[in-house]
């Protein structure tokens, strides 16, 4: 994967958690840099901010990445205007991450990005939860659970928090995508979960006073 950001402070930790997390990632600086690792690596994925040096932003370089390989884009930017969001995904790109941002969170649109596309999916597995892209199976124990889609994005993202407090907006942008919907889909939805889960086992997700949710090993 290929992190294009002119920012170093921004740059190198997405590069140092992307490697963390099993990926073969380079940075860029510019489009110049990012045209120059999009032919020789061949990225599956690129991470695009909008706000570059030079004459071209990151809406110019999807078409650059477009016409050179059939990488997944995740927009990295500032901007968390409407216009600006539905202009890059017009564009072409799979994703949109508004800073400021959460490197989990990053990782998890990353790793949904590379599934649609047919790219990396790894299981997880926390205590005898085991969430698994691939068959988008959710499986407590021995028991596969009957969830719905929408459920199983919500674990996938809570599994790859886990031990970590996300706040219901932050579940709102990564299983919806956008933040604009009321938060309480987040609660029918994690108590539909919870309570599916609960059939075949000890509590999981656990509710945070004031804050959130945190999905934690039973074991």
């Amino acid at each position: 994967m290929v992190v294009v950001e002119d920012a170093d402070a921004i740059r190198e930790p997405v590069i140092a958690a992307f490697a963390d997390a099993g990926y073969l990632a380079y940075g860029a600086s510019s489009g110049d840099g990012m045209e120059e690792l999009v032919e020789g690596r061949r990225p599956d994925l690129v991470i695009l901010d909008v706000m570059l040096p030079g004459d071209r932003d990151g809406f110019d370089l999807i078409d650059v990445v477009r016409t050179r390989s059939d990488a997944g884009i995740i927009m990295l930017t500032a901007r968390d205007h409407i216009d600006d969001r539905l202009r890059g995904l017009h564009g072409g790109a799979d994703d949109y991450v508004v800073k400021p941002f959460r490197l989990e969170e990053l990782l998890a649109r990353a790793d949904a990005v590379l599934r649609r596309r047919g790219g990396r999916a790894t299981a997880i597995t926390v205590g005898d939860l085991l969430v698994d892209p691939d068959g988008a199976t959710i499986t407590r124990g021995d028991t596969v659970l009957d969830v719905t889609a929408t459920e199983f994005r919500l674990a996938e993202f809570l599994v790859a928090q886990r031990g970590r407090t996300v706040t219901k907006r932050q579940i709102l942008q990564a299983v919806w995508g956008y933040d604009a919907y009321d938060v309480n889909l987040v609660e029918v939805h994690v108590s539909a979960l919870r309570k599916k889960m609960e059939a075949h086992g000890p509590r999981m997700i656990h509710t945070v006073r004031g804050l959130g949710y945190v999905l934690r090993s039973a074991q």
